[in-house]
């Protein structure tokens, strides 16, 4: 299935267009598509970061809720 596109317009300094050019020439493809591909991935980087930072905050949420668990359960089974 091809996603659908959408044309748009941007601008870019003069040496990103040259790298731009130069990618497109290595791989073959177009410019479209290695600005499309980086995107893709700088939003992949992104969404990583925040997946990662999403289970940190869960492990410290479930270090504190442990924590909690263990006092009361001393307070219930002393030694």
């Amino acid at each position: 299935m091809t996603a659908r596109t959408e044309k748009v317009t941007i601008s870019l300094p003069s040496d990103l267009v040259r790298v731009t050019d130069e990618i497109a020439r290595e791989t073959r493809t177009n410019r479209s598509k290695v600005v499309s591909s980086c995107l893709r991935e700088f939003a992949n980087r992104r969404l990583r970061k925040q997946v990662e930072e999403g289970y940190e905050a869960m492990a410290d949420s479930n270090r504190h809720f442990a924590s909690e668990v263990m006092e009361l359960g001393a307070e219930v089974w002393p030694d």
